[in-house]
Parts: structure tokens; sequence; C-alpha cells
């Protein structure tokens, strides 16, 4: 499965600015497929995932190997939800505990390490594109 990538930005409630490369989940299969079977991800990359217009939406990790932290993003591109330490291959269901337009997956600890929070901001082309409409 191939998959562009941008760079996105993620701004802290403090004013911190952490820069990741993301690849793009835009189209049915990429959603599905995602970060799966993937043996690792650079520190500073991850994986967005553009469902289109805001809704609940329900993640898994089958046949996921890494671990990863997962943030639920409204279509303003502000952190509603966050989930750390997703279990790899795990069939539990992560819900964005409500509607949301966005996900981002990254490598497990770096919400931790960063201090990355609900209400933090998310900037990138795909999202901004969508905020000019």
């Amino acid at each position: 499965m191939a998959f562009n990538s941008e760079p996105l930005t993620i701004v802290s409630a403090k004013g911190q600015t952490h820069k990741f490369t993301v690849e793009l989940a835009l189209t049915p299969a990429q959603l599905e497929y995602g970060l799966m079977y993937r043996d690792k991800l650079p520190a500073d990359h991850g994986m967005l995932f553009d469902f289109g217009a805001p809704r609940p939406v329900m993640m898994w990790m089958k046949n996921t190997k890494l671990s990863l932290d997962m943030l639920f993003l409204d279509q303003n591109g502000i952190i509603t939800h966050i989930q750390e330490d997703a279990v790899p291959y795990s069939e539990s269901i992560i819900n964005s505990g409500g509607p949301i337009a966005y996900v981002i997956e990254l490598n497990s600890g770096i919400v931790r390490k960063l201090g990355l929070a609900v209400g933090d901001k998310v900037t990138s082309a795909t999202i901004s594109a969508k905020l000019g409409k």
C-alpha cells in the first residue's frame, strides 16, 4: 500500500511546537490498512487518517505490530481525545469518544514524552485545505 506524506505540526497549550512527517490515509483502502504490518516507524513520523467529515470513529490494532499513541482531532485540528499505548495486534475497539474528523497515529510514548494533551492544535496541508472551504 502506497501513501503520500506531508509535514504536520502540533502546538501545545504552552506554545511548544512539535514537527512530524505523516503519511496520509485518505482512501477507504488506506484508512483500513493504516500502519498494519509495519516493523518500525521513525521517531518523528506517523500517519494522519482523514475521515472526510466529523463522525464517531472506531479503530483497532489488528495486524499492527507497533504500539501506538492515537490522537483524535475535530475538524479544526484540535485534539479531543488521546489513546496512549495501543496494544499491538489487539482487536479491542478504540473509540473516538465522539465525532472526529482525523486520527494521528504516532509511536507509543510520544504523547507522554512531549506532553501532548487534549486541546493542543494540529496543522497540516490536509487539515488546512478543509478549513479554507
